[in-house]
């Protein structure tokens, strides 16, 4: 019996994991959960798996939920505190992190410490906070474990073989709800444009930063930590009916590839069943059926999330903050319709172009340069 500690529990990624769960009840029990303010769906979960401790972010909705589940015995907490409290809880064995942002950060590395094996699907915790997570996760012999589609299918594609054996890695993307569209296109188009995804069921954030490309770029920047390449060694090639979810290319010609249905229950399975294979209830690929698959470039000219993550890359140090933290702002706004799809871009480049790079920033820093960004961008979206 796996014992599980999910954050993020009634997002996409949390629900559909909680539907493996239900699909294999003998092999995993769920030990705590985290939610952001959702007390209504929280209150469900912990009804039928009956987690020994949940967190809630905000204290107000912790005490609804105190009032919800009176009846339970169940402990309540909340916000980050809480959140690092069930990162170290000795009742769990794997621990994964569904939450958006980079308040993934600091739970990642308790549950490191705290030597759990590390499910993650909390882009944002690579791409600001590599150089501090993958060195305490190799010191303390903790596995992370990718819960991305893609980061997964690079995962399987490598089965273990060692980095200096990559070639190149071939980041596959649908190319988001405006692919094929041109920059004269995107303007007056706001978040419920960029909202309709074909091939994904995902959350609202995701989905828009897939519509910019971004999305993209932040996994170009997790690829790179985890799997200890260069970001020059990473192309991104459009395949739009996300079958083939990533590839790799090795140094001997060969270029291995994993095809599936386009279904999140699968890499999260995967994460949670390694080295393991469980049976799971989506159709498999019929390739005469599909007949023939379709590789794209990206339009980059268009879609500028791409080029701007691989300046951050590029750059290293702080930059990558700046970018995920001036997106994450200016993803906020838009979805409140305050700023239209093509500020994104100019937000997140005015951010990045205001900012000094620092080599290695510390975590304190890198949380420091998260508000500075954020402040920023809202001082600019006043000016729009």
């Amino acid at each position: 019996m796996k014992k599980l500690i999910l954050l993020g529990s009634t997002g996409s990624i949390g629900t559909q994991t909680l539907d493996v769960v239900r699909a294999y009840p003998d092999l995993f029990q769920i030990s705590a959960l985290a939610a952001g303010r959702n007390t209504a769906a929280m209150e469900a979960q912990i009804r039928e798996f009956h987690p020994g401790i949940v967190c809630m972010w905000s204290e107000e909705a912790a005490s609804d939920l105190r009032v919800r589940t009176a009846d339970l015995n169940v402990e309540i907490v909340c916000g980050m505190d809480g959140l690092l409290r069930l990162a170290s809880l000795e009742e769990g064995d794997i621990f994964l992190n569904a939450v958006v942002g980079m308040i993934g950060i600091r739970p990642t590395l308790a549950a490191i410490a705290a030597g759990k094996t590390i499910a993650l699907a909390n882009k944002e915790t690579l791409v600001t906070a590599g150089h501090l997570i993958m060195p305490a996760a190799k010191k303390a012999g903790v596995p992370i474990l990718p819960v991305d589609s893609e980061h997964s299918a690079i995962f399987q594609c490598l089965n273990g073989e060692p980095s200096r054996r990559i070639s190149r890695i071939l980041l596959t993307c649908s190319g988001g709800t405006f692919r094929g569209r041109k920059t004269a296109d995107l303007k007056g188009m706001h978040a419920a444009d960029a909202l309709k995804n074909p091939n994904w069921d995902m959350g609202a954030k995701v989905t828009i930063d897939s519509a910019s490309l971004v999305n993209k770029g932040l996994e170009v920047l997790e690829a790179k930590w985890l799997f200890d390449v260069d970001v020059d060694d990473i192309t991104v090639v459009v395949q739009p009916k996300s079958i083939v979810h990533s590839a790799v290319a090795f140094v001997d010609g060969t270029v291995m590839a994993q095809l599936a249905m386009p279904d999140m229950r699968l890499p999260i399975q995967y994460a949670l069943t390694y080295p393991d294979r469980l049976p799971l209830d989506i159709p498999p690929v019929d390739l005469f059926e599909l007949g023939k698959i379709d590789f794209l470039r990206p339009d980059t000219d268009t879609f500028r999330g791409l080029p701007l993550a691989y300046r951050a890359g590029h750059a290293g140090g702080s930059l990558p903050t700046v970018f995920n933290a001036a997106n994450e702002e200016a993803v906020s706004w838009f979805m409140k319709d305050r700023i239209e799809f093509l500020d994104l871009y100019r937000l997140i480049e005015s951010a990045m172009d205001a900012h000094t790079v620092r080599p290695d920033p510390s975590l304190e820093e890198i949380l420091e340069i998260e508000k500075q960004t954020r402040a920023f961008v809202r001082e600019q979206i006043e000016k729009i």
